[in-house]
């Protein structure tokens, strides 16, 4: 427990409450449902009588599925994952049931506009999820069930949620008798998880690098001079050639692509190049330039 942080708390409640903005406002206001267990609570909550609300719901089934996965998923993430939840449900409940907000022209900011709706509503439920995932936790419960029966079921995690939406929006589509809705919240699905990975990613994915030169090549000392970057330098053998190389690795953010390019087409064109991405880097030494680490 004391390794919870009062920053996080914070930003998971401003989460709960973005992510209830999103699903209230513009998702449930035109029958457009988010993913997962929020959007399983929803489907409740418009086929069950209407003293069982959506606030309910979203407690109801998502805070035992997190209870049940403690054991894997741990006791810092079990609070968190709870506490978002529980401001995600109370201002669900808040903006959906108790204030006097008028939904009989749909939303009260995209009316009966299901795309509109579906992306700035997918566009808030997504910052709302990325940021509790940022905080340590999660807003929804199909993540606890994934790590709870993934494994058991032959699945992914993501292959197991992708599952389960499509449970999800297929008998919403046979509640609703038309395939229009379930359609229109798959856009919202896919915004939503573009914006997660924004989020939690950032703008300034890091790209990793590797190059393939000659033994002798100052390409490492021009890339560590030129763009203020850790380099590493690694021994490397051609295995048909058996001609000796240097295998040179660093890490730097997109802009910075474009740059590496142009100096190896100066100073050393015949060498091999590759580019990846990379979601998280952690730790180095930032004084040592040759070798990898960040910044000098």
């Amino acid at each position: 427990m004391k390794k919870l942080r009062i920053k996080n708390f914070i930003v998971l409640t401003l989460a709960g409450i973005i992510n209830a903005v999103g699903v209230t406002l513009f998702l449930a206001p035109v029958n457009l449902f988010d993913s997962g267990i929020s959007g399983t609570a929803f489907l409740l909550d418009m086929i069950t009588p209407p003293y069982l609300v959506l606030g309910m719901f979203l407690v109801v089934l998502n805070i035992p599925l997190f209870i049940i996965g403690f054991k894997k998923l741990g006791l810092e993430f079990i609070v968190y994952s709870i506490y978002a939840i529980i401001i995600y449900s109370a201002f669900a409940l808040l903006l959906r049931n108790i204030l006097p907000i008028d939904f009989s022209q749909g939303s009260p900011f995209t009316g009966n506009d299901l795309l509109l709706s579906a992306l700035f509503g997918g566009m808030l439920s997504g910052v709302g999820s990325g940021l509790v995932i940022k905080s340590g936790g999660a807003i929804d419960g199909v993540e606890a069930m994934s790590v709870l029966f993934a494994k058991k079921l032959g699945l992914s995690v993501g292959g197991f949620i992708m599952i389960y939406n499509v449970i999800l929006y297929t008998v919403s589509a046979f509640v609703f008798g038309s395939w229009h809705i379930p359609l229109y919240s798959v856009v919202a699905y896919a915004v939503g998880v573009k914006v997660i990975d924004f989020v939690v990613e950032g703008v300034d994915m890091a790209k990793s690098v590797f190059i393939i030169t000659a033994r002798d090549s100052a390409l490492p000392g021009i890339l560590s001079e030129r763009l203020h970057i850790g380099v590493t330098v690694m021994e490397a053998k051609g295995a048909y050639t058996e001609e000796s190389r240097i295998l040179v690795y660093c890490v730097v953010n997109k802009f910075e692509i474009q740059k590496i390019k142009n100096i190896i087409k100066e100073e050393d064109p015949s060498a091999f190049m590759s580019i990846g991405e990379i979601n998280e880097t952690v730790g180095g030494t930032v004084n040592a330039p040759r070798w990898l680490g960040g910044r000098k």
